[in-house]
């Protein structure tokens, strides 16, 4: 591990803090003087006809559809523009961080309540991030290039700002509270964090270093960047664990984000360092790192990629730079992991054995009682991004052990996932993605959307009446992706029932992902253009 250094990135503290939560923030809300957020509105045309011979399901035909990343506006928290077009928004979490005698105005609410996380907000990033190296020409395509990394900016600019504590909230308030964020006249409470927190601290470097790409051309805030991640990545200490093994670090957040783990962040952070780099040594903690943390992987976890675990997208960048930097020995046994693990990772996905379905061709990828949908998005994006992969390297094909898939079914098992399932082509034909489609949930799990926008506050008993009602919301949250039905295809439009109901930044980023890879047109080996990869 890199020698222990003690600033930390825009500061000179000793050790080094950071900040985890902000609470009452608001969740899925961009924070601070913004109008920023992570939203997706997609107009569709005319479905074709063509059915997915190799995804089992009752519902396979594919929709072809224009992705647009809209309604920034309702993930805000701090100054909000007097021009902004959406209206039940407002100067939110202007005081956030005074606890604590530090500005942490900015970044993004969590989802339908008023916290701040940066563990969610880090990844939330760097999955965007990812997503603009990878298809910049399509954000292009589709004019969002510059929404989308003003998005990046402005989740960059909150964990530059926040190395120094890692969250806000006002524990027990937070949950029992329903509230604009707008409304809050409380002090909120901030949770700190040392470099021990090594599961936080991966995740805010590998933001941190995607960033640094994604604004290249800006060379001083690139540098900036750059140079944030690898002072922070250069103090983690001896001594590592999750941010949520100490009470005052991570205790606020077990209740809704319990990291499990530190190792796949590490190797996360440290394999985005590289890139932004080049410096091999990074590259050397990153293949350790994911070779110790393959060896005990997790079967619970096995397979997902979401807040808690990106083991499986470690590998997949790995099989990326074994295939397009060929960094060679002493390198190479690791990264011929990563490429089998990859595959894998997709016959997993794609043959049954592996994975149940919903009765109506949802993957199950976590069978216990979490929200489906944001794994699957997941699935989608990487193996669509794996089926670009294997294109441009002209293979047609790919195998793991006695199953053999070909890029085709990758892309068919993206677009039945991502697009079809989730925008309507289930059981319910509804789509999941609030205010697309002639069905979609009306009662979503969030406050601002839930409270009439009259100009009169509503303290927190006020809130309540809005959140035991039965009438749909108010406001429609264009664009936010709920957390979508159960293993049997159940969907309860509940905004009492948030494991339906509610949405997040991180399951968003995830649609975002999956929905740009898939992007038409279709691009062959010849049109696709990766600027992490170089191919331009």
């Amino acid at each position: 591990m890199p020698p222990a250094v003690s600033s930390t990135f825009e500061s000179e503290r000793d050790p080094v803090i950071y900040v985890h939560t902000v609470s009452e923030a608001g969740r899925l809300l961009p924070s601070a003087s913004r109008w920023n957020s992570i939203a997706v509105d997609i107009k569709l045309a005319p479905d074709s006809s063509t059915a997915y011979e190799s995804i089992p399901s009752q519902y396979p035909k594919s929709v072809d559809y224009d992705l647009v990343i809209t309604n920034r506006k309702h993930f805000h928290s701090g100054h909000y523009p007097r021009n902004s077009p959406v209206k039940f928004r407002g100067d939110s979490g202007l005081q956030d961080g005074n606890s604590a005698n530090t500005d942490l105005t900015g970044g993004f609410y969590d989802s339908g309540n008023n916290i701040k996380f940066t563990f969610t907000t880090a990844y939330t990033m760097t999955l965007l991030s990812w997503t603009v190296m990878e298809y910049q020409s399509k954000y292009a395509d589709i004019d969002e290039l510059d929404h989308v990394r003003d998005i990046i900016r402005w989740g960059s600019d909150y964990l530059l700002k926040v190395g120094s504590t890692i969250s806000i909230n006002n524990e027990p308030n937070e949950l029992s509270c329903w509230q604009r964020p707008e409304d809050m006249k409380y002090e909120r409470s901030v949770s700190i964090c040392d470099g021990s927190a090594t599961d936080l601290v991966g995740e805010i470097v590998a933001a941190l270093s995607a960033a640094s790409m994604v604004f290249k051309e800006d060379r001083d805030y690139s540098k900036r960047l750059k140079d944030a991640a690898e002072r922070v990545f250069g103090a983690i200490p001896t001594t590592q664990g999750t941010h949520t093994m100490v009470d005052a670090c991570g205790k606020q957040a077990t209740m809704l984000y319990n990291s499990t783990s530190y190792q796949d962040e590490l190797a996360w952070g440290a394999t985005w360092l590289f890139l932004a780099t080049t410096n091999t040594n990074y590259l050397a903690i990153a293949t350790e790192t994911f070779f110790s943390a393959k060896s005990s992987e997790s079967s619970v976890d096995k397979g997902v990629v979401y807040w808690n675990n990106k083991l499986n997208a470690v590998e997949v960048l790995l099989t990326g730079i074994r295939y397009f930097r060929d960094p060679g020995f002493p390198y190479e046994d690791v990264l011929i992991l990563s490429s089998n693990s990859t595959d894998a990772l997709m016959c997993s996905y794609l043959f049954n054995k592996y994975f149940s379905r919903t009765p109506g061709g949802l993957i199950i990828l976590k069978p216990d009682n979490e929200p489906l949908l944001q794994f699957a998005a997941t699935a989608s994006f990487l193996s669509k991004l794996y089926s670009d992969y294997l294109d441009h390297l002209k293979m047609s094909s790919a195998s793991c052990k006695t199953d053999t898939f070909s890029v085709k079914m990758l892309r068919d098992f993206a677009t039945s996932q991502a697009v079809n399932y989730i925008l309507g082509q289930n059981p319910l034909q509804m789509s999941y993605l609030v205010g697309y489609g002639d069905r979609y949930p009306v009662q979503v799990h969030h406050r601002s959307a839930s409270i009439p926008w009259n100009n009169q506050p509503y303290n927190c008993d006020d809130g309540k009446r809005w959140l035991n009602s039965k009438d749909p919301n108010p406001q429609v949250l264009l664009g936010a992706m709920v957390g979508g039905p159960d293993a049997n295809d159940n969907f309860l439009d509940q905004r009492t029932n948030q494991k339906f109901t509610e949405p997040s930044i991180a399951s968003n980023a995830g649609l975002v992902a999956a929905l740009i890879a898939l992007q038409d047109p279709p691009y062959n080996s010849r049109d696709l253009k990766s600027t992490l990869w170089g191919w331009t």
